[in-house]
This record gives C-alpha cells, sequence and structure tokens, in this order.
C-alpha cells in the first residue's frame, strides 16, 4: 500500500555490533519480565471495568423471556455470548425454548457479505434454520414472515451512528412485532463510542430513508436498547403503534466507556468496520460517501484515509491542519483502492492511485467526527472546485438535511455551520434523557 506521509529517512546503516552473551541474556530476562507485567496489568484492568451485555444476562437471569417460546432472532456475526459461542447457536441447542426463525440485517446473519449488497432468504449451515433478509426484497418482516412466532429478540452490536442501517432494522423489526401483537426483547450491546456527546444535524422528515428514519443527530450517544426505547416511547413506529418492549440490560457499562475499556472482544460490527479506531473516525467519515471522494474502501484503512485522484494530499492535510482542529492531525497519504472479497466489491476509483489525507486521532474525548467532517468537506470543495462533486441525494440523507451541503456551497465557514445544529441538539437531549438507562 503506497502510504507516504512525508516524513524523512536516513537510510545510512550503523555498523553491526553483537551485544556480549550475558548481556543478550540478560536482555531476554528483562523483555520477558516487562511482557509479563503488562499482560498481567492489562488483565487487571480487564477485570475491574469487565461489561456484561444482554445475551448473556439473557441466559444468566432472564430465561423466563424465552423459556418455552417459539423464538425468532435479528442477529448478526457480532450476537456472541461471554463463551464465543453464537447466540443462535446456543439458543438452537437449548432444550428449553424453541428457536425457530433467522433474521439477517446488511451484511448477512453471519456478517460476511459486503457493504450494500443485497442479501437473499437463506438457510443457516449451522443451525438449519430459515434465514430471512431484512436487506433485501424486505427491510421489515411481512406478517408470514412472524407466524408461529412467540416473542423475537434483537441483538446485534451498533457503532453509535445514525445511518448505521441495524437502526432502522432494530425500528422496523420492532415495529413488524408491535404490529403482529408480538413481544419484542433487546439485547443490550454497549455503544463502543461511548454515551456521552451527541453531534451533528437532526434528521428532517422529508429525508427518510433507510439510513435515518428518526429525528435524531449522526451521533445519538445511546445505545440500541436505549434508541428501542426512544423510537417506542416517542411513537416514531409506523401509525404511532406501540410494542411490548423489554431491554435487558448491560451490566458494568458505563457511558463515558470506550469499547475497548469494557473487556469485550472487538467483533467487526460490518466487514468494513476494522477496528475501534475506524468506529471513532465513521460518524464523520462516512458522509465521504455523499460525495466523489473515496471514503477509503478497497483499502486497509476505510473512513481513516480519504482522498480522490484529483486531490492534492500535501496541501489538504496542511489546510487542515491549520484549523487545529481537537484531537486530530492530518497526514499526507496515497492509497490505490482495489476489489477485496466480502469487503469491498466495487469500492471507488477501484485500480486509480488517490492523493488525499489520513485522519490520525491523537485524543479521542476532544476529537469531534462530525464537525471534523465539516472542515473535511468545506476545505475539499474550496481547494478543489473543479474535481469535487457531491451526490447530492445520497448526501443529504447521510446529513439528515441539505443544510450542510447548501451551507458549504455558500461558503459558510466551517466553525459558522457547527454551531448551526446547537439549539436542534439541545432539543434533542431533552428528548433523549428519557430513554436512557445507564
Amino acid at each position: 500500500m503506497g502510504r507516504n506521509d512525508h516524513r524523512r529517512v536516513d537510510h545510512r546503516k550503523e555498523p553491526h555490533l553483537s551485544p556480549q552473551p550475558s548481556l543478550r541474556v540478560f536482555s531476554r530476562i528483562l523483555l520477558s519480565a516487562v511482557q509479563l507485567l503488562v499482560m498481567l496489568l492489562a488483565f487487571l484492568s480487564r477485570g475491574s471495568s469487565q461489561v456484561r451485555v444482554g445475551a448473556d444476562i439473557l441466559f444468566d437471569e432472564r430465561f423466563d423471556l424465552v423459556r418455552g417460546k417459539r423464538v425468532a432472532l435479528v442477529a448478526n456475526n457480532t450476537s456472541l455470548l461471554a463463551s464465543g459461542e453464537h447466540l443462535a447457536d446456543a439458543l438452537h441447542r437449548n432444550a428449553e425454548t424453541h428457536l425457530t426463525k433467522l433474521f439477517g440485517p446488511e451484511h448477512g446473519i453471519r456478517g460476511d457479505t459486503p457493504d450494500g449488497i443485497s442479501v437473499g432468504n437463506s438457510r443457516d449451515d449451522r443451525t438449519g434454520l430459515p434465514v430471512f433478509s431484512l436487506f433485501g426484497a424486505a427491510t421489515k418482516p411481512t406478517p408470514e414472515m412472524l407466524d408461529s412466532i412467540d416473542v423475537v429478540l434483537f441483538d446485534i452490536q451498533d457503532v453509535g451512528a445514525r445511518f448505521y442501517t441495524y437502526e432502522s432494522t432494530l425500528s422496523l423489526t420492532m415495529e413488524a412485532a408491535a404490529e403482529r401483537g408480538i413481544p419484542f426483547v433487546v439485547l443490550d450491546r454497549p455503544n463502543p463510542i461511548r454515551g456521552v456527546s451527541p453531534e451533528g444535524f437532526v434528521l428532517v422528515d422529508s429525508l427518510r430513508s433507510f439510513v435515518g428514519l428518526h429525528p435524531i443527530p449522526i451521533v445519538h450517544a445511546m445505545t440500541v436498547g436505549e434508541l428501542a426505547r426512544m423510537m417506542n416511547g416517542e411513537g416514531w413506529l409506523r401509525n404511532g403503534v406501540k410494542a411490548s418492549l423489554t431491554v435487558v440490560a448491560l451490566e458494568g457499562w458505563k457511558r463515558e466507556m470506550w469499547y475497548d475499556e469494557t473487556g469485550l472482544a472487538w467483533v467487526k460490527p460490518s466487514p468494513n468496520m476494522t477496528t475501534l479506531t475506524t468506529a471513532v473516525v465513521y460518524p464523520g467519515s462516512c458522509l465521504v460517501e455523499g460525495t466523489n471522494l473515496s471514503e477509503g474502501r478497497g483499502t486497509s484503512f476505510p473512513f481513516i484515509w480519504i482522498g480522490a485522484p484529483y486531490v492534492d494530499g500535501v496541501r489538504w492535510a496542511r489546510a487542515l491542519n491549520d484549523y487545529r482542529l481537537p484531537g486530530v492531525r492530518f497526514v499526507p497519504v496515497e492509497f490505490t483502492p482495489r476489489a477485496i472479497p466480502n469487503v469491498a466489491s466495487n469500492p471507488k476509483y477501484v485500480g486509480e492511485r488517490c492523493h488525499g489525507v489520513e485522519l490520525q486521532v491523537s485524543d479521542r474525548n476532544a476529537y469531534r467526527p462530525v464537525a471534523t467532517a465539516v472542515y473535511v468537506l468545506a476545505s475539499a470543495r474550496n481547494l478543489f472546485p473543479s474535481g469535487f462533486q457531491w451526490r447530492e441525494n445520497g448526501f443529504d440523507r447521510l446529513a439528515g438535511t441539505p443544510r450542510l451541503r447548501e451551507e458549504v456551497n455558500a461558503g459558510e465557514l466551517p466553525a459558522r455551520i457547527v454551531d448551526g445544529w446547537t439549539d436542534e441538539l439541545k432539543k434533542f437531549q431533552e428528548i433523549r434523557k428519557k430513554y436512557l438507562l445507564y
């Protein structure tokens, strides 16, 4: 991968000096001791902040919700118990309940389908159960799909961004269950980017789509269980139907926790959500999908690398760093997107050399992903006006409003654009606080 951070490297070789045997042995012992100490500290830290997810609590304390019942499960590859076993497999082999149907979101029940690719109905290889896709011909379970079901379980790891489609799957599946009078249970999981600071414009009703159904900002700072409570409590489900909703809450999670502070292993929620760092920048970088800039799909650093063939990466990085945005610096980078099986089937500029910037987050507590994206977009349009283009309808759906695109086009200062969502965020926070569990 042609990464270029424009640092100077001294290629002159120093003479090779072999240490004395006794020094070499001592060095190895010291290194081993340091490694053991690091492992011990990591273990103690993990144990002190261990979080239990709703799926484990279901088995340990709330099995009454499914005991003796015919269960439909909405799940994907993140639906794991602390043992590492998939929830579908654990329920299927349990004699006290009857898992009868599986529902898969975008990327499928086992999470191996690339972004945006339609998924068909199938049969699960491990359990032999029918799998109904909610990212294909249907995005909402039909009445027939819910025949002979006593309870619907939802257990999927979200990433904390409104346009992540699992949140729409949550809403539409809960709506379908409510319409049939079937109890709906959310097995809660942490918000990996914390549950502290909402950010971005609130979605306007005229731009409702599968990347945003309800009036929430891009960063909502809620768990899926809290989102379900809000959708249900605010009457946002179709025709105002109300679900018989139970949220099996997390144990040990605090709103200030990043995912790597929970003691839980990172499992990619989607093929391009490779690390927690990806999730940290995603709520802002995903907006790039609504332009002709590459968001880094088809590389090792999706959403962290941004660029295009028409970009001057050095000039762009310099302009962005001049803003002195909190918690992030920008480094020039070059990359060539390629098709990656089961990850990126047809990325932008496949096979073409792109120039751009790498987002290096230095202080994730200070970093503001959506505000950063405003500066990224405004500077790209100003610096490269003959190349930069919007994918207008797609961008507005991601942003949740036409205001962001329109104000960038009008030459509004990025700081004023960011200030423009302050009042609507305050109103959202007043609603949000009624549904917080932690």
